[in-house]
C-alpha cells in the first residue's frame, strides 16, 4: 500500500500545478514598489536609516519611551493599542513592511516549469512521526488565509498591474496581495479547480477511536460539532448564528485545544485570550470540555499505560484498535490500516511534574537529533493524526483517476472537465476505508477558476 501511496505522490508531483504568471509577476512589481514607498514613509516618521532593521527600530522606540523585547506580529499588534497615534502609525507601517508571506510569489516563479506548471512540491512522508505530507519549494502547508469578500475582483487588479486601484479600494496592499496568494494557483484551459475536503476529520477519528457515542451522533445526522460541544459544555441549546450562537466560538476553542490533552495553555495558544476570553475562564472551559468527553480522557489514559507498559515489560499491548509493540529498540503503533509509527529507543524518565514520562530519540524543534519527551495526549495527536493521513491517501487512491494536482492537510484540489460532477467527487472522498468499520465520514467542496479557501 506504501509503495502505491509513493507512486500516486511521484504522479501529482510530475503532474505539477499551474500558475498564473501574470498575477505572480504584477504581484511581485507591486510589493517592490510598495515596500519602497512604506520603507519611506517610515524613515520620514522616525528619522531612521533602516526602519526595517529590528534593533534601529526597538532603539527608536525605547528613545520614544516604549519598552518591547520583540518585534514579532503578535507583540506589535499588542503595542499598537496602548501607544500615541504617531508612533502606532509607524507600527503599523512595520507591520505591513514585515509582511513575509508576499515571498511566496518569488518561491512560484522560481518553482515554475517552462510550461507554466510547479512541480514536485510535495514531500512524501515529510513528517516523519506520523507520516503525513510536507511542502517542498512553494510550501502548501502555510498558505494564507483569505477573507476579501471581492476576491475575484481584487485579482483582476492585481493581474492588471493596477496599484492605484488596489490602493484606493483595499488600502493595505500587502495584505491584498497576500490574501491573493492562493489565487495564483489556476487550473488549465479549459478545465475549472474541485476543491474537496474532510469535514472535522481528526474530530471525527477521535471520536470513533474512543468511542465517544453522543460525538458519533452528531456527526452522522450532520450536526455542528463546536455547537454539540457547547451545548454539552454549557447544559443550553446552541445554534450557530441562533440561541446562544455566541457559545459555539467557545465550543470551538475548547475542541480545537483540548483533544488531546491541551489545557489553559493550549487555549491561550490558539488565541483565546485575543478571542476575548478572559483569563478566569480558561481552566473551568477546559474542564467543563473533558467532562463532556469521558471516553477521549479515558484514551489518553489508556495509550499512555500501553505505551509505558511495553516499554517496561516488552510485552506487546492492545487500545481499541491500536497495537503496541518493543521491537529492536523501537516501539510500535499498529494502526488500523497495517501502517505502523516508530519511535527509536524508548525510555521512560520523570516530566516535570513528578509522573513518569515517556522519550524517545528523533528530530526536534531544534532541528538536531535529540531525546524527545511524549505522554498520553501527545501520542494520541500523532495516532489520529496519521490515521487521518491514512483515510486522505485512500480518497486520493480512490480518485486516482481523476487529475490531482494538489493536496493540503485534508483537502484535495484536483483539475478536471467543468461537466464533472462536484457531487460524485465528495461522495468518492467521503468513502469510508473498510478498515474503519463504523467511522462516520463527509467531504465538502466547490469548484473555481482559481484556488482559495472558501
Amino acid at each position: 500500500d506504501l509503495w502505491e501511496e509513493y507512486a500516486i505522490d511521484q504522479e501529482i508531483n510530475d503532474r505539477g500545478v499551474r500558475i498564473d504568471g501574470v498575477l505572480v509577476q504584477n504581484a511581485i512589481a507591486m510589493d517592490t514598489e510598495i515596500k519602497e514607498e512604506l520603507k519611506t514613509k517610515m524613515q520620514e516618521l522616525t528619522a531612521l536609516e533602516n526602519p526595517n532593521s529590528v534593533s534601529q527600530l526597538s532603539g527608536w522606540l525605547a528613545d520614544n519611551g516604549v519598552e518591547t523585547d520583540s518585534l514579532g506580529k503578535k507583540q506589535v499588534k499588542a503595542l499598537m493599542e496602548e501607544v500615541p497615534e504617531e508612533i502606532r502609525e509607524v507600527l503599523r507601517l512595520r507591520q505591513q513592511l514585515a509582511k513575509s508571506s508576499v515571498k511566496k510569489y518569488q518561491a512560484m516563479k522560481n518553482a515554475a516549469c517552462s510550461d507554466g506548471r510547479a512541480r514536485g512540491m510535495f514531500m512524501f512522508y515529510g513528517a516523519n512521526r506520523t507520516g503525513r505530507f510536507s511542502g517542498r519549494l512553494i510550501q502548501m502547508q502555510n498558505l494564507p488565509q483569505n477573507h476579501l469578500p471581492d476576491l475575484a475582483e481584487a485579482r483582476a487588479l492585481v493581474r492588471q498591474g493596477n496599484l492605484e486601484a488596489v490602493k484606493m479600494l483595499y488600502g493595505d496592499v500587502p495584505d491584498t496581495l497576500s490574501q491573493l496568494i492562493r489565487t495564483a494557483f489556476i487550473p488549465r484551459e479549459g478545465a475549472r479547480f474541485y476543491v474537496a475536503d474532510f469535514s472535522a476529520i481528526e474530530a471525527r477519528v477521535l471520536s470513533w477511536i474512543a468511542g465517544e457515542e453522543w460525538r458519533m451522533e452528531v456527526f452522522a445526522s450532520g450536526g455542528d460539532i463546536y455547537c454539540a460541544t457547547a451545548s454539552r459544555m454549557f447544559g443550553v441549546p446552541v445554534v450557530k448564528h441562533g440561541e446562544n450562537g455566541e457559545l459555539r466560538q467557545k465550543g470551538k476553542q475548547a475542541e480545537l485545544s483540548c483533544g488531546y490533552g491541551g489545557s489553559v495553555g493550549a487555549l491561550k495558544a490558539m488565541g483565546a485570550l485575543e478571542l476575548g476570553m478572559k483569563e478566569e475562564e480558561l481552566k473551568p472551559l477546559v474542564d467543563s470540555w473533558r467532562s463532556a468527553n469521558p471516553n477521549i480522557v479515558r484514551l489518553w489514559g489508556e495509550i499512555e499505560r500501553a505505551a509505558i507498559h511495553v516499554i517496561k515489560t516488552k510485552e506487546p499491548q492492545q487500545v481499541k484498535c491500536l497495537r503496541f509493540t518493543y521491537q529492536s529498540g523501537f516501539l510500535f503503533i499498529y494502526l488500523p490500516s497495517g501502517r505502523k509509527l516508530a519511535y527509536v529507543k524508548p525510555r521512560l524518565g520523570e516530566n516535570q511534574f513528578g509522573g513518569t514520562s515517556i522519550t524517545y530519540e528523533g528530530v526536534g524543534g531544534t532541528k538536531k537529533w535529540e531525546r524527545l519527551e511524549s505522554f498520553g495526549g501527545k501520542l494520541t495527536e500523532n495516532v489520529i493524526q496519521a490515521i487521518s493521513r491514512d483515510i486522505l491517501c485512500y480518497a486520493m487512491r480512490t480518485l486516482r483517476c481523476c487529475s490531482i494536482v494538489m493536496h493540503v492537510h485534508d483537502e484535495l484540489i484536483i483539475e478536471a472537465d467543468p461537466r464533472v460532477s462536484l457531487e460524485a467527487i465528495c461522495e468518492q472522498m467521503g468513502r469510508t476505508p473498510p478498515w474503519t468499520p463504523g467511522l462516520v465520514l463527509r467531504a465538502d467542496g466547490f469548484t473555481s477558476d482559481f484556488y482559495m479557501k472558501d
